[in-house]
């Protein structure tokens, strides 16, 4: 890579969120960008949130089903972080006009009840720092133009992060075949996609596991309380004005979101 600070990027981006309008792919105007490089880019702009007053109340794990990698052309899962902002009340409406090319997947979200802190991170400590799973939808977004996207442009823009909305039924993870858990997403009460949890690394606890590992490479822990996104079921559906979008899981329950525009209200 060219000699590039990462705030210049993080900058660009930050502009795109402002106004609504995105940038070329970061992978053709930075020649040559890393994925620790991009990392990089990402927490520059985190960064700038903190300073702007902004929490961050937990991270999410992308591209973590095969499904998902095949759609943006990505072989490896990538992390990025959700501020407070970026959280919506189940079945509540949500402004289209805040995201640029938003679509929708459906989750098995973590809340911890314990801090969690790797590496050496094993499948049973995350389970038991597990407080419940809950049903969840991700808007992702891209501010790179017409996703078009590599995993370093995903990562930069961290990992294409738009919106969370978590359901209102907390279940145990004792009570869940998290795998075996199945999932229908509907869009204006039409089946758009079916999965479950097993599309996500096997189990969308593995993705707990990646992400506490990745993060504690870097002395990151995840704390007590946050909200982890594991990665969707099922290939993301776009979205428009008008649009609901539905997903119910078995075990967790139904949560859904509602689009809608100055045109709509």
């Amino acid at each position: 890579m060219v000699d590039y600070d990462p705030r210049d990027a993080a900058a660009a981006l930050l502009d795109a969120y402002r106004s609504g309008v995105p940038i070329a792919p970061l992978s053709e105007t930075v020649p040559g960008l890393s994925i620790e490089q991009a990392y990089g880019i990402q927490l520059a702009q985190v960064e700038h949130w903190k300073n702007a007053g902004h929490v961050i109340k937990g991270h999410k794990v992308g591209l973590t089903s095969r499904a998902m990698q095949l759609q943006l052309g990505v072989d490896q899962p990538d992390y990025g972080h959700l501020r407070e902002d970026m959280f919506h009340l189940d079945s509540a409406p949500v402004d289209l006009g805040a995201f640029i090319a938003p679509k929708v997947e459906p989750e098995i979200s973590f809340v911890l009840k314990r801090p969690l802190a790797g590496p050496g991170v094993t499948v049973a400590e995350a389970i038991s720092a597990v407080d419940y799973a809950i049903a969840s939808l991700e808007i992702i977004d891209s501010r790179i133009a017409d996703w078009r996207i590599t995993l370093a442009d995903t990562i930069a823009d961290n990992a294409s992060s738009g919106g969370v909305v978590l359901g209102s039924r907390p279940v145990a993870l004792q009570d869940l075949d998290l795998p075996r858990t199945g999932c229908n997403l509907y869009r204006n009460g039409q089946v758009v996609g079916t999965g479950a949890g097993g599309a996500v690394l096997g189990s969308p606890i593995n993705a707990l596991v990646w992400l506490a590992n990745t993060l504690g490479q870097l002395g990151v822990k995840l704390e007590a309380g946050s909200v982890v996104m594991p990665g969707s079921v099922c290939a993301a559906v776009p979205v428009a004005a008008g649009d609901t979008v539905s997903a119910e899981f078995a075990g967790l329950g139904l949560v859904t979101t509602y689009f809608e525009s100055e045109q709509t209200r």
